[in-house]
C-alpha cells in the first residue's frame, strides 16, 4: 500500500521552493544596497528608491511570515501551489527592477526608477490582487480577520499604483512610498504580531 505525503509535508516542499525565489530576491536588494558602499561615487541616490528598496525588504519578510498560515489548508492543488510560486515570482521581479543589472546607461537611479516605474507599479499592483487572492485561498475565517480595512487597502493601492504608473510628480512618488512604508509597519504590527 502506498503512503502519501500528508498536508503538512506538501506544505513543508512549497515553503523551501518559495524560500528559494524570497531568497534570491532579499539576496538582490542586498546586493544593491551594498553598491552604494562599495562604490560611493558611481550612482546617484535616489532617496524614493530606497524607500521601495525598504519596503520591499519589509514585504519580503513578512510574506514568508503570513504565508505560514498555509499550514492549516487541508488539500493542496497544482494551481494552488503555481500561484504562491507566480506570486513569489512576482516580488522577485519588483526586486530586480529596483536593482538591474547595470544602470550605466542612466545619469542615476532616479532617472532609472522614473523611466521604469510603470513596470515597476504596474507589477506592485498585481501583487495587491495576488494578496487578495492569497488571502482568500486562506479560508473565509481568514480572510475574516481583516474586516473592512481589508477592502480599502487593496483597491487603494492598486488605484495608487495605477496614478504612480502615470504621473512623474516627484513629491507623489515621495509621499506615496513614505505613507506605504508607515501604513506596511502598522499593518504588520496591528494585524500580523503574532499567527495565533
Amino acid at each position: 500500500m502506498p503512503t502519501y505525503a500528508t498536508t503538512t509535508d506538501i506544505f513543508l516542499h512549497i515553503r523551501v521552493v518559495l524560500g528559494i525565489i524570497l531568497g534570491l530576491s532579499v539576496a538582490r536588494l542586498l546586493n544593491g544596497l551594498s553598491r552604494f558602499v562599495q562604490h560611493p561615487g558611481r550612482d546617484r541616490v535616489y532617496l524614493v528608491h530606497l524607500g521601495w528598496v525598504l519596503s520591499m525588504l519589509l514585504m519580503l519578510v513578512h510574506f514568508w511570515w503570513w504565508e505560514f498560515w498555509f499550514f492549516s489548508v487541508p488539500v493542496w492543488t497544482f494551481l494552488m501551489y503555481f500561484f504562491l510560486i507566480s506570486y513569489a515570482i512576482l516580488l522577485f521581479l519588483l526586486c530586480a527592477l529596483l536593482f538591474p543589472d547595470d544602470i550605466a546607461e542612466y545619469a542615476g537611479y532616479e532617472a532609472f526608477f522614473i523611466s521604469r516605474r510603470r513596470w515597476f507599479f504596474g507589477i506592485l499592483g498585481v501583487t495587491f490582487v495576488f494578496d487578495l487572492i492569497d488571502t482568500l485561498m486562506k479560508g473565509e475565517a481568514h480572510f475574516a480577520l481583516y474586516g473592512i480595512e481589508y477592502f480599502i487597502r487593496v483597491p487603494a493601492y492598486v488605484i495608487l499604483c495605477v496614478v504612480a504608473m502615470i504621473t512623474t510628480n516627484r513629491r507623489f512618488h515621495a509621499i506615496f512610498v513614505a505613507a506605504s512604508l508607515v501604513y506596511q509597519v502598522s499593518w504588520i504590527l496591528r494585524l500580523f504580531e503574532t499567527l495565533v
